[in-house]
C-alpha cells in the first residue's frame, strides 16, 4: 500500500472552497487531512467513489428513484413546517430550486454551516 500526498487541494462542501488542503491516501480512500475544518474533514474521510448503497431506500429498504421521489413528494405535502436541509455541496441551479420548493411548500431552508 503506497502513501499519496495531495497538497493544496480544494474543498467544495460548505462553499468557503478551501483551497490549501492537504489529502494523505491510500490508493482506495482518503485517510488523513491537515487543514481541513471539522466538516471538510468528515467529507473527505467519508468520501467514496464505490457504490456502496442502492440508488434510494424508503425505510431502509431499496427502491427505484421514481419510488422515491414519489414518498418525498408525499411526505413533502404532509409536512406541517418542512425543512430544506444541506444545499452546501450542490450547484447554484439546484439551490435555487430547493429554495423555491421550500417557498412553495411553506418550508423553511437551512444549511448544515449552522451547525
Amino acid at each position: 500500500m503506497e502513501l499519496t500526498v495531495t497538497k493544496d487541494a480544494t474543498c467544495t462542501f460548505c462553499g468557503c472552497v478551501c483551497d490549501d488542503i492537504e489529502l494523505h491516501s491510500d490508493g482506495t480512500k482518503i485517510t488523513n487531512t491537515k487543514a481541513a475544518c471539522v466538516l471538510g474533514k468528515s467529507w473527505f474521510l467519508n468520501h467514496t467513489a464505490e457504490r456502496l448503497y442502492p440508488d434510494a431506500l424508503i425505510d431502509g429498504k431499496e427502491a427505484t428513484v421514481d419510488e422515491a421521489v414519489e414518498a418525498a413528494a408525499e411526505y413533502l405535502y404532509l409536512a406541517h413546517l418542512p425543512l430544506v436541509y444541506g444545499l452546501s455541496n450542490i450547484t447554484c441551479e439546484a439551490q435555487r430550486e430547493s429554495v423555491a420548493l421550500a417557498e412553495l411548500i411553506g418550508g423553511v431552508v437551512d444549511s448544515h454551516t449552522s451547525l
